[in-house]
């Protein structure tokens, strides 16, 4: 990857092309606008909007104040600093006008002119339309300025060379607009333009290439994400039960899924933030992101009945299960709230049998939950686990992943427990 993306640079630094495309004009400074001037119905529509990408939770870095960057983005090319999105005038947006805001979303290039590294998804932010973009800048521009400079980014040569940029752009960048699908209703074209667009949900749950971009031969077929794994939404889904577009309503509305699981990890925020979304645009979403996968095969319906029916307990016992040290762990610090195999739990907790996690291709996400637990932010009501990383060493948890994925599941041992361990550590 490396030499490839030495070749590019160097071919375009000999045709005398790199100034010419990494060269944008940059647009005036305006004077910072007030509040007052933004009308409170589209201060309110870019709030849900902005809700609906998730901004907070990128551009916030840890005790931060909201939406004034730093946080680390950990990318395969070197770390990466969200900007400050606040008004101040001086660290922020506070002087970048709506044009400029605009061809920020849809072009991926600052006010002065500076291409920008798509950890900021501009390769779906480009399908907004002009009115929500107004009302997102709204919403952003009434927001308390934060005096707070943007850490230098971490990228070695040449991935912390702009030009890089503006040729990954020539190659991967598709600042086409939404096309709504007339065959379809208008629920699942406002959930595909919201999935496709300021939601962004690709960024996470489809693959990408050597150069970092989503690989379009695999939409949502899932990916790595943070150290844990976001899953496949198509028809490669881990999920022992299909997704329906209510079961997703539940998950994206509530943060679980009965026939799921609890949304852990990078999704947590996400569900947290969607929390200031309307029914309406939830549902469109569900709608949408359930005929990704499309209708269920017959054996795939037979392989959920068989799930169900083991998670109510009215399966045999899994004869896979090993006894010793695995077996120990979880008598003594699951199976009061998840139950054993075959055996229905003492209360509503996940029934492990349902659980995309024990039933994944990694165990990145089995391995974090058990490390680290589940856990609400400022302490509100919603599902809760512990954390177990202190009183399990690595080799108790990969004895627990084992004894969990033959117990739960007909699918074989995962591999490489220890290594995400260590990793999640």
């Amino acid at each position: 990857m490396r030499t490839i993306i030495g070749i590019i640079v160097a071919v375009a630094a000999l045709a005398g092309l790199g100034g010419v495309f990494v060269s944008r004009p940059s647009i005036a400074p305006i004077e910072r606008p007030q509040a007052s001037t933004f009308p409170a119905e589209a201060v309110k529509a870019g709030a849900s909007l902005a809700a609906v990408g998730n901004c907070i939770t990128c551009h916030t870095k840890d005790s931060g104040a909201p939406f004034a960057g730093g946080r680390a983005i950990e990318t395969p090319f070197g770390r990466i600093y969200a900007t400050n999105i606040t008004p101040d005038p001086v660290t922020g947006i506070g002087r970048w006008s709506e044009p400029a805001f605009g061809r920020a979303m849809r072009e991926g290039v600052a006010r002065d002119g500076r291409h920008l590294y798509p950890a900021f998804p501009y390769d779906h932010m480009a399908k907004t339309s002009d009115a929500d973009i107004k009302s997102v800048y709204a919403f952003l521009m009434t927001r308390t300025a934060t005096p707070a400079p943007t850490p230098a980014n971490e990228l070695g040569f040449p991935y912390s060379s702009r030009s890089l940029v503006a040729f990954w752009k020539l190659l991967y960048h598709d600042r086409s607009p939404f096309k709504p699908q007339a065959a379809q209703s208008a629920e699942w074209n406002r959930g595909a333009y919201l999935v496709e667009g300021l939601a962004h949900c690709g960024s996470c749950h489809t693959p990408r290439n050597a150069m970092g971009a989503e690989d379009p031969s695999k939409p949502y077929a899932g990916a790595d994400v943070q150290g844990w794994t976001a899953p496949a939404l198509g028809a490669t889904s881990d999920a022992a039960v299909p997704w329906t577009a209510d079961r997703l309503y539940d998950y994206l509305r509530k943060g679980r899924s009965p026939q799921h699981g609890v949304a852990a990890g990078p999704m947590a925020p996400v569900v947290r933030n969607l929390a200031g979304v309307s029914d309406a645009d939830i549902k469109a979403i569900a709608t949408y992101v359930a005929s990704i996968a499309g209708a269920p095969s017959a054996m795939r319906q037979a392989q959920a009945t068989q799930a169900i029916a083991r998670a109510k307990g009215e399966g045999a016992p899994s004869r896979n299960a090993p006894s010793g040290p695995g077996a120990a762990i979880y008598a003594g610090a699951c199976a009061q709230c998840h139950g054993e195999a075959g055996r229905a739990p003492l209360d509503p907790a996940l029934n492990l049998a349902l659980s995309t996690s024990v039933r994944a291709g990694s165990p990145n996400n089995l391995v974090r939950v058990i490390l680290s637990g589940i856990q609400q932010a400022d302490n509100a009501p919603g599902p809760h686990m512990p954390g177990f990383a202190t009183v399990l060493d690595d080799k108790q948890t990969a004895d627990l992943v084992a004894y969990v994925r033959a117990s739960f599941t007909d699918r074989p041992a995962f591999a490489g427990v220890d290594g995400a361990a260590r990793r999640a550590r």
